[in-house]
Protein backbone atom coordinates (compact mmCIF):
# COMPACT_ATOMS: atom_id res chain seq x y z
CA UNK A 1 0.00 0.00 0.00
CA UNK A 2 1.22 3.49 -0.89
CA UNK A 3 1.17 6.13 1.84
CA UNK A 4 1.74 9.62 0.45
CA UNK A 5 2.70 12.73 2.43
CA UNK A 6 2.22 16.03 0.57
CA UNK A 7 3.95 19.28 1.41
CA UNK A 8 1.64 21.55 3.42
CA UNK A 9 0.29 24.54 1.50
CA UNK A 10 -1.51 26.48 4.25
CA UNK A 11 0.17 29.92 4.57
CA UNK A 12 2.84 29.82 7.28
CA UNK A 13 2.39 26.11 8.01
CA UNK A 14 5.79 24.63 8.85
CA UNK A 15 4.75 21.22 10.17
CA UNK A 16 4.87 17.96 8.24
CA UNK A 17 2.49 15.04 8.77
CA UNK A 18 5.19 12.37 8.92
CA UNK A 19 8.76 12.63 10.20
CA UNK A 20 11.50 10.30 8.89
CA UNK A 21 11.13 7.94 11.85
CA UNK A 22 7.46 7.49 10.94
CA UNK A 23 8.50 6.03 7.59
CA UNK A 24 10.16 3.15 9.42
CA UNK A 25 7.06 2.63 11.58
CA UNK A 26 4.77 2.40 8.55
CA UNK A 27 7.17 0.01 6.82
CA UNK A 28 6.45 -2.45 9.64
CA UNK A 29 2.88 -2.53 8.35
CA UNK A 30 4.01 -3.28 4.79
CA UNK A 31 3.51 0.29 3.59
CA UNK A 32 5.62 2.12 1.07
CA UNK A 33 5.95 5.85 1.81
CA UNK A 34 6.19 8.57 -0.82
CA UNK A 35 6.79 12.16 0.31
CA UNK A 36 6.73 15.38 -1.67
CA UNK A 37 10.12 16.99 -2.05
CA UNK A 38 10.69 19.68 0.56
CA UNK A 39 7.74 18.64 2.71
CA UNK A 40 9.83 18.40 5.88
CA UNK A 41 12.37 21.17 5.31
CA UNK A 42 10.61 23.83 7.40
CA UNK A 43 10.34 21.38 10.29
CA UNK A 44 14.03 20.46 10.09
CA UNK A 45 13.76 17.19 8.13
CA UNK A 46 15.64 16.97 4.83
CA UNK A 47 14.68 14.91 1.80
CA UNK A 48 17.79 12.81 2.40
CA UNK A 49 16.61 11.97 5.92
CA UNK A 50 13.42 10.53 4.44
CA UNK A 51 15.36 8.60 1.81
CA UNK A 52 17.62 7.14 4.48
CA UNK A 53 14.53 5.79 6.24
CA UNK A 54 13.17 4.19 3.09
CA UNK A 55 10.82 6.81 1.65
CA UNK A 56 10.66 7.80 -2.00
CA UNK A 57 10.88 11.56 -2.53
CA UNK A 58 8.55 12.76 -5.31
CA UNK A 59 8.88 16.14 -6.98
CA UNK A 60 5.48 16.23 -8.69
CA UNK A 61 2.50 16.83 -6.38
CA UNK A 62 0.01 15.47 -8.91
CA UNK A 63 1.98 12.24 -9.28
CA UNK A 64 2.17 11.93 -5.48
CA UNK A 65 -1.62 12.08 -5.19
CA UNK A 66 -2.13 9.78 -8.16
CA UNK A 67 0.02 7.06 -6.59
CA UNK A 68 -1.51 7.31 -3.12
CA UNK A 69 -3.83 4.91 -1.38
CA UNK A 70 -3.55 6.63 2.01
CA UNK A 71 -2.76 10.35 2.30
CA UNK A 72 -1.43 11.80 5.56
CA UNK A 73 -1.70 15.57 5.97
CA UNK A 74 -1.49 18.16 8.71
CA UNK A 75 -4.25 20.19 7.06
CA UNK A 76 -6.64 18.49 4.66
CA UNK A 77 -8.71 20.78 2.39
CA UNK A 78 -11.27 21.33 5.15
CA UNK A 79 -8.73 23.07 7.38
CA UNK A 80 -6.98 24.72 4.44
CA UNK A 81 -9.98 26.18 2.58
CA UNK A 82 -8.10 28.52 0.24
CA UNK A 83 -4.94 26.69 -0.85
CA UNK A 84 -6.51 23.26 -0.27
CA UNK A 85 -9.03 23.73 -3.08
CA UNK A 86 -6.35 22.80 -5.57
CA UNK A 87 -6.08 19.35 -3.97
CA UNK A 88 -9.80 18.60 -4.19
CA UNK A 89 -9.53 17.88 -7.92
CA UNK A 90 -6.68 15.45 -7.19
CA UNK A 91 -8.81 13.34 -4.83
CA UNK A 92 -11.05 10.46 -5.85
CA UNK A 93 -12.72 7.30 -4.57
CA UNK A 94 -9.40 5.47 -4.39
CA UNK A 95 -8.06 7.79 -1.71
CA UNK A 96 -8.27 7.63 2.06
CA UNK A 97 -7.38 10.96 3.66
CA UNK A 98 -6.23 11.36 7.28
CA UNK A 99 -5.53 14.68 9.00
CA UNK A 100 -7.18 17.70 10.57
CA UNK A 101 -10.23 18.75 8.57
CA UNK A 102 -12.21 21.26 10.68
CA UNK A 103 -15.40 19.26 9.99
CA UNK A 104 -17.41 21.15 12.62
CA UNK A 105 -16.36 24.56 11.33
CA UNK A 106 -16.24 23.76 7.60
CA UNK A 107 -18.56 20.78 7.00
CA UNK A 108 -19.13 21.69 3.34
CA UNK A 109 -15.69 20.39 2.39
CA UNK A 110 -16.52 17.04 4.01
CA UNK A 111 -19.52 16.89 1.69
CA UNK A 112 -17.37 17.77 -1.32
CA UNK A 113 -14.96 14.96 -0.45
CA UNK A 114 -17.85 12.53 -0.01
CA UNK A 115 -19.16 13.46 -3.46
CA UNK A 116 -15.76 12.49 -4.88
CA UNK A 117 -15.95 9.16 -3.09
CA UNK A 118 -12.93 9.99 -0.92
CA UNK A 119 -12.76 8.41 2.53
CA UNK A 120 -12.01 11.08 5.14
CA UNK A 121 -10.86 10.61 8.72
CA UNK A 122 -10.92 13.90 10.65
CA UNK A 123 -8.54 13.71 13.59
CA UNK A 124 -10.49 16.39 15.49
CA UNK A 125 -13.33 13.88 15.87
CA UNK A 126 -11.18 11.34 17.72
CA UNK A 127 -13.04 10.14 20.84
CA UNK A 128 -11.58 11.18 24.18
CA UNK A 129 -10.93 7.67 25.50
CA UNK A 130 -7.83 6.23 27.13
CA UNK A 131 -6.94 3.99 24.20
CA UNK A 132 -6.93 6.95 21.81
CA UNK A 133 -4.59 9.17 23.82
CA UNK A 134 -1.57 8.22 21.70
CA UNK A 135 -3.49 9.41 18.60
CA UNK A 136 -4.87 12.66 20.02
CA UNK A 137 -3.54 15.40 17.75
CA UNK A 138 -5.58 18.13 19.47
CA UNK A 139 -3.92 17.44 22.81
CA UNK A 140 -0.48 17.20 21.24
CA UNK A 141 -0.80 20.51 19.45
CA UNK A 142 -2.42 22.17 22.48
CA UNK A 143 0.64 21.20 24.52
CA UNK A 144 2.82 23.10 22.06
CA UNK A 145 0.45 26.08 21.98
CA UNK A 146 0.31 26.42 25.76
CA UNK A 147 4.09 26.41 26.01
CA UNK A 148 4.60 28.86 23.15
CA UNK A 149 1.91 31.23 24.47
CA UNK A 150 3.92 31.77 27.64
CA UNK A 151 7.05 32.54 25.64
CA UNK A 152 5.10 35.08 23.58
CA UNK A 153 3.85 36.69 26.75
CA UNK A 154 7.36 36.87 28.16
CA UNK A 155 8.68 38.32 24.90
CA UNK A 156 6.12 41.15 24.75
CA UNK A 157 5.98 41.93 28.48
CA UNK A 158 8.36 44.77 29.43
CA UNK A 159 9.23 42.90 32.63
CA UNK A 160 10.93 39.62 33.53
CA UNK A 161 8.85 36.74 34.85
CA UNK A 162 10.82 35.68 37.97
CA UNK A 163 11.34 37.58 41.19
CA UNK A 164 14.98 38.63 41.38
CA UNK A 165 16.90 40.06 44.33
CA UNK A 166 19.78 42.13 42.97
CA UNK A 167 22.18 44.77 44.20
CA UNK A 168 19.99 47.25 42.34
CA UNK A 169 16.91 46.20 44.28
CA UNK A 170 14.25 43.51 44.24
CA UNK A 171 12.28 42.83 41.07
CA UNK A 172 8.80 41.48 41.74
CA UNK A 173 7.56 38.41 39.88
CA UNK A 174 5.18 38.83 36.96
CA UNK A 175 1.54 37.92 37.56
CA UNK A 176 0.11 35.52 34.98
CA UNK A 177 -3.58 34.63 34.69
CA UNK A 178 -4.56 31.57 32.61
CA UNK A 179 -8.20 31.21 31.58
CA UNK A 180 -9.15 27.66 30.70
CA UNK A 181 -7.39 24.62 32.12
CA UNK A 182 -7.49 22.16 29.28
CA UNK A 183 -4.27 20.78 27.82
CA UNK A 184 -3.10 24.18 26.53
CA UNK A 185 -4.01 25.95 29.77
CA UNK A 186 -2.29 23.42 32.00
CA UNK A 187 0.84 23.56 29.88
CA UNK A 188 0.75 27.37 30.05
CA UNK A 189 0.47 27.22 33.84
CA UNK A 190 3.41 24.83 34.10
CA UNK A 191 5.56 26.87 31.70
CA UNK A 192 4.82 30.18 33.42
CA UNK A 193 5.65 28.67 36.79
CA UNK A 194 8.96 27.35 35.45
CA UNK A 195 9.82 30.89 34.38
CA UNK A 196 9.10 32.11 37.90
CA UNK A 197 5.76 33.86 37.50
CA UNK A 198 3.02 33.98 40.11
CA UNK A 199 0.15 32.17 38.38
CA UNK A 200 -3.61 32.16 38.81
CA UNK A 201 -6.00 30.10 36.69
CA UNK A 202 -9.71 29.76 36.12
CA UNK A 203 -11.96 27.14 34.56
CA UNK A 204 -15.70 26.46 34.70
CA UNK A 205 -15.06 22.76 35.36
CA UNK A 206 -14.72 21.94 39.04
CA UNK A 207 -12.72 18.82 38.26
CA UNK A 208 -9.63 20.77 37.13
CA UNK A 209 -9.13 22.71 40.38
CA UNK A 210 -6.87 20.01 41.77
CA UNK A 211 -4.84 19.89 38.55
CA UNK A 212 -4.34 23.66 38.61
CA UNK A 213 -3.21 23.65 42.23
CA UNK A 214 -0.91 20.68 41.66
CA UNK A 215 1.06 22.83 39.20
CA UNK A 216 1.56 25.56 41.78
CA UNK A 217 -1.13 27.98 40.59
CA UNK A 218 -4.00 29.45 42.57
CA UNK A 219 -7.48 28.51 41.42
CA UNK A 220 -9.77 31.50 40.97
CA UNK A 221 -13.05 30.58 42.61
CA UNK A 222 -16.49 31.37 41.25
CA UNK A 223 -19.90 30.01 42.11
CA UNK A 224 -20.69 27.50 39.41
CA UNK A 225 -24.10 26.82 37.83
CA UNK A 226 -26.19 23.88 38.98
CA UNK A 227 -25.79 22.24 35.57
CA UNK A 228 -22.52 20.58 34.73
CA UNK A 229 -20.07 22.79 32.83
CA UNK A 230 -18.30 19.77 31.35
CA UNK A 231 -19.43 18.58 27.96
CA UNK A 232 -18.66 15.60 25.77
CA UNK A 233 -15.05 14.46 25.76
CA UNK A 234 -14.10 16.54 28.80
CA UNK A 235 -14.46 19.86 26.96
CA UNK A 236 -16.26 22.82 28.51
CA UNK A 237 -19.74 23.44 27.12
CA UNK A 238 -21.83 26.54 26.54
CA UNK A 239 -23.77 27.88 29.53
CA UNK A 240 -26.41 30.58 30.02
CA UNK A 241 -25.81 34.30 29.41
CA UNK A 242 -26.43 35.15 33.08
CA UNK A 243 -23.52 32.93 34.03
CA UNK A 244 -21.27 34.44 31.38
CA UNK A 245 -22.03 37.98 32.61
CA UNK A 246 -20.99 37.04 36.16
CA UNK A 247 -17.94 35.36 34.67
CA UNK A 248 -16.96 38.50 32.74
CA UNK A 249 -17.28 40.58 35.90
CA UNK A 250 -14.93 38.21 37.73
CA UNK A 251 -12.51 38.16 34.80
CA UNK A 252 -12.38 41.96 34.75
CA UNK A 253 -11.30 42.07 38.40
CA UNK A 254 -8.57 39.46 38.04
CA UNK A 255 -7.39 40.66 34.63
CA UNK A 256 -6.85 44.19 35.94
CA UNK A 257 -4.32 42.81 38.45
CA UNK A 258 -2.43 40.67 35.91
CA UNK A 259 0.65 41.34 33.79
CA UNK A 260 0.00 38.53 31.32
CA UNK A 261 -3.35 36.92 30.54
CA UNK A 262 -3.49 33.72 28.47
CA UNK A 263 -6.96 32.64 27.33
CA UNK A 264 -7.61 29.12 26.05
CA UNK A 265 -11.38 28.68 26.46
CA UNK A 266 -12.81 27.00 23.36
CA UNK A 267 -15.89 24.93 22.56
CA UNK A 268 -15.57 22.54 19.57
CA UNK A 269 -17.54 23.79 16.58
CA UNK A 270 -18.86 26.86 18.44
CA UNK A 271 -17.78 30.50 18.75
CA UNK A 272 -15.33 31.05 21.60
CA UNK A 273 -16.98 32.43 24.76
CA UNK A 274 -16.39 36.14 25.22
CA UNK A 275 -14.71 36.44 28.63
CA UNK A 276 -12.67 39.65 28.50
CA UNK A 277 -14.50 42.81 27.45
CA UNK A 278 -12.94 45.92 25.94
CA UNK A 279 -13.69 47.67 29.23
CA UNK A 280 -11.76 45.00 31.14
CA UNK A 281 -8.77 45.49 28.82
CA UNK A 282 -8.82 49.22 29.50
CA UNK A 283 -8.59 48.43 33.20
CA UNK A 284 -5.20 46.74 32.71
CA UNK A 285 -1.90 48.51 33.24
CA UNK A 286 0.04 49.75 30.24
CA UNK A 287 2.60 47.14 29.20
CA UNK A 288 0.31 44.22 30.04
CA UNK A 289 -0.14 41.42 27.51
CA UNK A 290 -3.07 39.21 26.46
CA UNK A 291 -2.46 36.04 24.44
CA UNK A 292 -5.81 34.85 23.06
CA UNK A 293 -5.50 31.25 21.89
CA UNK A 294 -9.20 31.21 20.98
CA UNK A 295 -8.90 34.04 18.44
CA UNK A 296 -9.59 31.77 15.46
CA UNK A 297 -13.19 31.22 16.64
CA UNK A 298 -13.89 34.83 17.55
CA UNK A 299 -11.68 35.10 20.61
CA UNK A 300 -12.11 35.11 24.37
CA UNK A 301 -11.12 38.79 24.33
CA UNK A 302 -13.43 41.29 22.64
CA UNK A 303 -10.52 43.17 21.06
CA UNK A 304 -8.40 40.28 19.77
CA UNK A 305 -7.95 39.75 16.03
CA UNK A 306 -6.77 36.47 14.45
CA UNK A 307 -3.03 36.54 13.75
CA UNK A 308 -2.74 40.24 14.54
CA UNK A 309 -1.19 42.33 17.31
CA UNK A 310 -3.57 44.94 18.72
CA UNK A 311 -2.46 47.81 20.96
CA UNK A 312 -5.19 49.14 23.25
CA UNK A 313 -3.98 51.97 25.48
CA UNK A 314 -0.61 50.28 25.91
CA UNK A 315 -2.01 46.76 26.39
CA UNK A 316 -0.73 44.33 23.76
CA UNK A 317 -3.27 41.76 22.52
CA UNK A 318 -2.11 38.85 20.37
CA UNK A 319 -4.42 36.40 18.59
CA UNK A 320 -2.18 33.61 17.24
CA UNK A 321 -4.05 30.81 15.46
CA UNK A 322 -1.26 28.33 14.66
CA UNK A 323 1.29 28.36 17.46
CA UNK A 324 2.13 24.69 16.95
CA UNK A 325 3.68 25.67 13.62
CA UNK A 326 6.05 27.99 15.50
CA UNK A 327 7.70 24.92 17.08
CA UNK A 328 7.65 22.77 13.94
CA UNK A 329 10.20 20.10 14.79
CA UNK A 330 8.63 18.84 18.00
CA UNK A 331 5.11 19.59 16.79
CA UNK A 332 5.76 17.42 13.72
CA UNK A 333 7.26 14.65 15.83
CA UNK A 334 4.18 14.54 18.04
CA UNK A 335 1.74 14.83 15.15
CA UNK A 336 3.56 12.14 13.20
CA UNK A 337 3.40 9.75 16.15
CA UNK A 338 -0.33 10.44 16.52
CA UNK A 339 -0.93 9.69 12.83
CA UNK A 340 1.22 6.57 12.67
CA UNK A 341 -0.60 5.17 15.70
CA UNK A 342 -3.95 5.97 14.10
CA UNK A 343 -2.90 4.57 10.72
CA UNK A 344 -1.94 1.31 12.40
CA UNK A 345 -5.60 0.91 13.38
CA UNK A 346 -6.59 1.10 9.70
CA UNK A 347 -3.97 -1.19 8.19
CA UNK A 348 -3.77 -4.97 8.23
CA UNK A 349 -1.12 -6.82 6.23
CA UNK A 350 -0.44 -3.82 4.04
CA UNK A 351 -4.08 -3.14 3.20
CA UNK A 352 -6.73 -0.82 4.52
CA UNK A 353 -9.14 -2.78 6.69
CA UNK A 354 -11.68 -0.41 8.28
CA UNK A 355 -13.07 -2.03 11.41
CA UNK A 356 -16.23 -0.10 12.27
CA UNK A 357 -16.62 -2.01 15.51
CA UNK A 358 -13.61 0.01 16.66
CA UNK A 359 -14.83 3.24 18.30
CA UNK A 360 -11.68 5.09 17.29
CA UNK A 361 -12.18 4.29 13.60
CA UNK A 362 -15.95 4.74 13.65
CA UNK A 363 -16.11 8.10 15.40
CA UNK A 364 -13.28 9.65 13.39
CA UNK A 365 -14.78 8.68 10.03
CA UNK A 366 -16.50 11.62 8.33
CA UNK A 367 -16.92 10.55 4.69
CA UNK A 368 -17.09 7.05 3.20
CA UNK A 369 -18.23 5.63 -0.14
CA UNK A 370 -20.02 8.72 -1.33
CA UNK A 371 -21.73 9.58 1.94
CA UNK A 372 -21.09 11.96 4.81
CA UNK A 373 -21.23 9.33 7.54
CA UNK A 374 -20.78 11.36 10.74
CA UNK A 375 -24.17 12.11 12.35
CA UNK A 376 -22.77 15.37 13.77
CA UNK A 377 -21.62 16.61 10.39
CA UNK A 378 -24.84 15.52 8.66
CA UNK A 379 -26.78 17.56 11.20
CA UNK A 380 -24.64 20.64 10.52
CA UNK A 381 -25.26 20.17 6.80
CA UNK A 382 -29.00 19.83 7.47
CA UNK A 383 -28.92 16.36 5.94
CA UNK A 384 -31.32 13.61 6.93
CA UNK A 385 -29.88 10.82 9.11
CA UNK A 386 -28.56 7.90 7.09
CA UNK A 387 -31.12 5.13 6.73
CA UNK A 388 -28.72 2.79 5.00
CA UNK A 389 -25.07 2.72 4.03
CA UNK A 390 -23.51 2.01 0.66
CA UNK A 391 -23.19 -1.63 -0.31
CA UNK A 392 -20.32 -3.29 1.48
CA UNK A 393 -20.37 -0.81 4.34
CA UNK A 394 -20.96 -1.85 7.95
CA UNK A 395 -24.52 -1.84 9.35
CA UNK A 396 -25.88 1.60 10.17
CA UNK A 397 -25.92 0.96 13.92
CA UNK A 398 -22.14 0.85 13.88
CA UNK A 399 -22.12 4.52 12.85
CA UNK A 400 -24.70 5.74 15.36
CA UNK A 401 -23.49 8.14 18.05
CA UNK A 402 -23.12 6.77 21.53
Amino acid sequence: MIVSVPRETYPGERRVALVPGGVTELAKHDCQVKIESGAGIAAGFSDDAYRENGAEVVGDRGALFEAADLLLMVRTPGSNPAEGQADLDRLSGRHTLVGTADPLGNPQVAQQLAERGTTLFAMEMLPRITRAQSMDVLSSMATIAGYKAVLLGAEHLPKMFPMLMTAAGTLTAAKVFVIGAGVAGLQAIASARRLGAVVQAYDVRVAVKEQIESLGARFVEMELPAESAEGEGGYAKQLGEDFYQKQRDLMARVVSQSDVVITTAAIPGKPSPRLITAEAVRGMSAGSVIIDLAAERGGNCELSQPDEIVDENGVTILGPTNLASEVPTHASQMYSRNLTNFSASLICEGKLQLNFDDEVVRETLVAYRGQVTSPKIRELLEMEPLESLPEGSPPIDHLAEK
